[in-house]
């Protein structure tokens, strides 16, 4: 038996996805079964390459709508963030220590990750590296592209 994984989620990224299942639920699959009986009423289901088609489209459907009720079952919502240490929900201003730069990232759950918005899982290497520390603090994170130093300036 598989252990359920918790799935942190901002309240943010739990009502996206609680508004993608209701699209699907309610205005998709309706389509998907009106296509499907325009399909049937063509005749002949083994030529038909609308109904093929339907039938793609709703295993595709069914399938994500499954995936997004599992996610809204395990879905943990971020609320309080400490601001105290590096946590899930935190904003952090970081510096690299090698160039000087200065970077701010949420960390959030790997299903809300975007790293074009400054967005970090907190599965990502940076934010297993700096989970737990302080503002001050110095720490080298081992990545793919080799090891880092950075330095957290704030903690938000």
């Amino acid at each position: 038996m598989s252990e359920k994984k918790e799935l942190y989620l901002t309240q943010e990224g739990l009502d996206e996805i609680k508004k993608e299942l209701e699209e699907l639920k309610l205005v998709r699959r309706p389509e998907i079964i009106d296509a499907l009986k325009d399909a049937r009423a063509q005749g002949d289901l083994s030529e038909n390459a609308e109904y093929d088609a339907a039938r793609t489209e709703q295993a595709i459907v069914e399938s994500r709508i499954k995936e997004l009720e599992v996610m809204v079952e395990r879905a943990v919502v971020i609320t309080k963030v400490d601001t105290d240490v590096v946590s899930i929900g935190s904003k952090v201003t970081l510096e690299y220590i090698d160039d000087e730069e200065e970077e701010e990232y949420s960390i959030v759950g790997s299903k809300e990750a975007d790293p074009f918005t400054n967005k970090i899982s907190n599965e990502s290497p940076i934010a297993k590296a700096i989970m737990g520390l302080k503002v001050g603090e110095v720490v080298s994170v081992d990545s793919p592209n080799g090891k880092y130093d950075v330095k957290i300036l704030a903690i938000n």
